[in-house]
């Protein structure tokens, strides 16, 4: 894989995970926004979505599933890791653990 296609797989993966997070910053009942803001907040995670479907269609068509899936799990670490600095989520000693075998795993697959 190129440094390019590399660079494009995590590009991806964040933008999946910008709209997990656009989208619960939008539904989050603790912090009540008028309907507009509301709205306004699922487009762009919609929009963010958008961009990493498109992505990653252009990346399986040009790259081999199976050296850039393992990319895929980025995806909970990003999304958890985002959760705790973006939107303040309490992590367990149980998240870190976690957070800690998926970095591993990953670093095992890329090799």
């Amino acid at each position: 894989m190129t440094a390019l296609a590399i660079f494009l797989c995590i590009a991806a993966q964040l933008f999946l995970v910008s709209g997990q997070i656009l989208f619960k910053h939008a539904m989050n009942e603790a912090e009540p926004k008028p309907l507009a803001a509301k709205v306004r907040l699922l487009l762009v995670g919609v929009a963010s979505q958008a961009v990493w479907f498109f992505l990653w269609l252009g990346l399986l068509q040009k790259w081999e599933l199976s050296r850039i899936f393992p990319f895929e799990g980025l995806n909970p670490l990003l999304l958890v890791m985002c959760a705790w600095l973006i939107l303040k989520e309490t992590l367990t000693v149980e998240s870190w653990v976690g957070i800690a075998l998926i970095t591993a795993g990953l670093t095992l697959v890329a090799q």
